[in-house]
C-alpha cells in the first residue's frame, strides 16, 4: 500500500465530462446532475483501507447531501484485472453491503480519473452550481490507526457553503489514501 496525496486539481477547474456504466447497468453521465445546486465525485474503491475506514460516515454523508439536493457520484477506476475486489460485481455487492445511494461507476478505461487528475482513494471533488471546483480535499483528519473520529467535517463545511452560496475556504488540506491502482503503463504524468 503507498500512501498518496490528491493531487489538489486547480480550484475553478471545471467538472470533466464523463459516460460511465454503473453497478445497476445503466450509464451514468454529468449532464444527469445537470439541475443540482452542487455536486460531489468521489473517486474511491473496495479494498483500500483508507476508503473502508470512512466508507460507514460517507454512506450516511451522502444520503444526509441526498436530501438536501447535492449531487453525488462514485467511481472506481483500479485496475480489477489485478484487483478482483475492485470490480463491478464486487463494487455492486460493496454498495448494497454499506448503503451506498449514489451511483458507482466503473471508469475501466481509467480517462475519467485522469482527467480529474485523482490521485488516491478516497479523493473528493466538490463542484458548485457552474459545476466549478470550489473543494478537493479530505473528508476529515481521521485515517486509519490515527484514533481520530471520523466525522466528515471538511467535506461537510464544503458542501454546506456550496448550498448556502458562501465562500469556501482555499486553504484545503489533500485527501490521503491508496493510490489509484493503474494498469500497467496507464499511469499518468503526475502519478509517482
Amino acid at each position: 500500500m503507498v500512501l498518496t496525496p490528491s493531487t489538489m486539481l486547480s480550484l475553478g477547474s471545471k467538472a470533466p465530462d464523463f459516460r460511465l456504466p454503473d453497478t445497476d447497468g445503466r450509464t451514468v453521465s454529468l449532464d444527469d446532475f445537470k439541475d443540482a445546486p452542487a455536486l460531489l465525485v468521489i473517486f474511491l474503491c473496495n479494498h483500500c483501507p483508507y476508503v473502508k475506514h470512512v466508507r460507514h460516515e460517507l454512506a450516511a454523508l451522502a444520503r444526509e447531501y441526498r436530501d438536501r439536493g447535492v449531487a453525488i457520484v462514485g467511481i472506481s477506476a483500479n485496475d480489477a484485472a489485478v484487483y478482483p475486489d475492485d470490480s463491478p460485481e464486487q463494487m455492486a455487492r460493496e454498495k448494497a453491503e454499506v448503503g451506498y445511494v449514489f451511483p458507482y461507476l466503473y471508469d475501466e478505461s481509467q480517462e475519467v480519473a485522469k482527467a480529474y487528475q485523482a490521485a488516491c482513494t478516497p479523493d473528493f471533488f466538490v463542484f458548485d452550481r457552474n459545476r466549478s471546483l470550489v473543494y478537493r480535499g479530505q473528508m476529515d483528519d481521521s485515517r486509519p490507526s490515527n484514533g481520530r473520529p471520523v466525522t466528515g467535517r471538511d467535506l461537510r463545511a464544503a458542501l454546506d457553503a456550496v448550498l448556502a452560496g458562501t465562500p469556501i475556504p482555499e486553504d484545503q488540506k489533500p485527501s490521503m489514501g491508496c493510490n489509484i491502482k493503474w494498469k500497467p503503463g496507464n499511469a499518468p504524468s503526475y502519478f509517482g
